[in-house]
């Protein structure tokens, strides 16, 4: 006898399976964990196959589950569709998107609103961790990343060029021994990210100018906290010139000298290129960047 899938536990299943979670899932969905994993064990019983491992550190699909997956995955794209093809419904569901600090909290935080407005039923999550692996994990939706992707899940689109330049107060170089030439970092205090935290070649800026990593003694994983240091006068930072240029008190040193050229990527797994919502999204990412191309470019 044939037996009939429950949609609902299926819809239940792809967000555990995406998130790696319950409590991930039934966050995206607007439940509690326990709710998730009886929808969980009620889809188990009806397949009669266990469909997850269970780890300390989450859940993990099994060879029957990763099957079931690509077919459920499917029908919830396919859904999604339908209800976008209603131009009074608007897009629903969650994106999230993973996107280093600078980009996500100095630039996209402030202009979603518009694609919120006109989508009542859409939730947009914007998160400052990284990346590829997240994709990969089906953590996330959509990536902005400082390097390119080069696996073939992955598409990737160059979003823009931005640049970096070494900042500190005015009264820091008046206190301070004077620069006149990229040597005179050695004897000058840096705020930067945290050594072990530098997981890509493209945010270690301070080895491209020739700064010493013992230099670097206030150390940290946010640029907003690495600008706030300079921008009390104890020391200078590499910062985006995007983001310097939101507080005046910072001033560019030697700017033709210590100007860095870097590049955001857009970046989403190649199964999901036509899911209505991403596909919006990442348009109205690539509208936005477009309008504000000159602020990418001080």
């Amino acid at each position: 006898m044939k037996r009939t899938l429950d949609w609902r536990n299926l819809q239940f299943f792809v967000a555990v399976a995406r998130s790696g979670s319950l409590s991930e899932a039934g966050r995206l969905l607007g439940v509690d964990h326990a709710t998730v994993g009886r929808h969980i064990v009620a889809l188990e019983r009806s397949v009669g196959k266990t469909l997850f491992e269970r780890h300390p550190r989450g859940y993990a699909l099994t060879r029957y589950g990763e099957d079931l997956f690509v077919t459920a995955e499917a029908m919830d794209r396919e859904a999604t569709q339908v209800e976008a093809s209603s131009p009074a419904h608007g897009l629903t569901g969650t994106v999230r998107i993973s996107a280093l600090e600078g980009v996500a909290n100095f630039f996209l935080a402030s202009r979603i609103g518009p694609l919120l407005a006109d989508n009542p039923a859409l939730t947009v999550e914007i998160l400052t961790i990284q990346q590829i692996i997240a994709l990969s994990r089906r953590q996330a939706d959509i990536a902005i990343t400082v390097t390119p992707a080069v696996d073939d899940r992955f598409l990737c689109e160059k979003l823009t060029s931005y640049y970096l330049c070494v900042y500190a107060t005015h009264e820091y170089l008046a206190r301070e021994p004077a620069i006149k030439k990229r040597e005179d970092f050695s004897s000058h205090l840096f705020s930067g990210y945290v050594d072990e935290m530098i997981f890509m070649r493209e945010l270690d800026y301070l080895e491209d100018l020739g700064v010493s990593r013992k230099m670097v003694r206030i150390q940290n994983s946010s640029v907003q906290a690495q600008m706030e240091a300079a921008c009390s006068g104890l020391c200078m930072a590499v910062l985006p010139t995007f983001v310097a240029a939101t507080r005046p008190e910072l001033v560019p040193v030697l700017p033709e000298e210590t100007r860095l050229e870097r590049h955001y990527w857009l970046i989403t797994r190649a199964e999901e290129q036509k899911t209505p919502r991403i596909d919006r999204v990442c348009d109205f990412i690539r509208e936005e960047v477009l309008k504000n191309v000159q602020l990418f470019n001080l």
